[in-house]
């Protein structure tokens, strides 16, 4: 991942799956691009999902499938702007969720994730309501701004990073914290 905190290794994430009992869900998040590279990247964690974080051509879809059968494949839409509605229903069909989340895939560094920053969450609501693939938003969720989020956009699910970090790392209190605000 060329940005975003918290990241683990190959072998660390490895080493975790075993552990995780069915039907939690273990994500390889991966920068990689090319459908060679994202099943060879796969080959050294197994996990049963693969969140892309950046752009991927609409052929590497279904090299993925055909590799991948049982795995389960999110797709990130960074949403810069109006452009990211259309992007987003284009890929829908062929992935099995997408992602809403803020970061800038246009930068020299790319900023794939972990942000902090939200975007405009009229145009998530937009691709939720035109979307029949389930729809989870990121970027920029906190304890003091998620049920809005929950509430414009009416997601299938929300992701969190950044917003429950404290000197670049999990913070338990803001976990709590974001939880609670979840549950009002």
């Amino acid at each position: 991942m060329p940005s975003g905190p918290g990241t683990l290794t190959d072998a660390e994430i490895a080493a975790i799956v075993p552990h995780v009992p069915p039907p939690v869900a273990t994500f390889l998040l991966t920068s990689e691009t090319r459908a060679a590279d994202i099943i060879k990247h796969h080959s050294r964690v197994h996990t049963n999902t693969i969140q892309l974080v950046d752009a991927l051509a609409d052929d590497a879809y279904p090299a993925l499938r055909a590799a991948l059968p049982s795995v389960k494949i999110v797709q990130v839409v960074h949403v810069t702007g109006a452009e990211a509605v259309d992007e987003a229903l284009r890929i829908a069909p062929l992935v099995d969720a997408l992602l809403l989340d803020s970061g800038n895939p246009n930068l020299s560094v790319k900023q794939l994730g972990g942000t902090g920053r939200t975007h405009d969450w009229q145009l998530s609501r937009r691709i939720v309501d035109q979307s029949d693939t389930p729809v989870f938003l990121a970027g920029g969720l906190n304890a003091e701004n998620v049920q809005r989020a929950i509430a414009e956009v009416q997601p299938h699910g929300v992701d969190l990073c950044s917003g429950i970090r404290a000197n670049g790392r999990l913070d338990e209190r803001k976990l709590a914290g974001f939880f609670q605000a979840v549950g009002r």
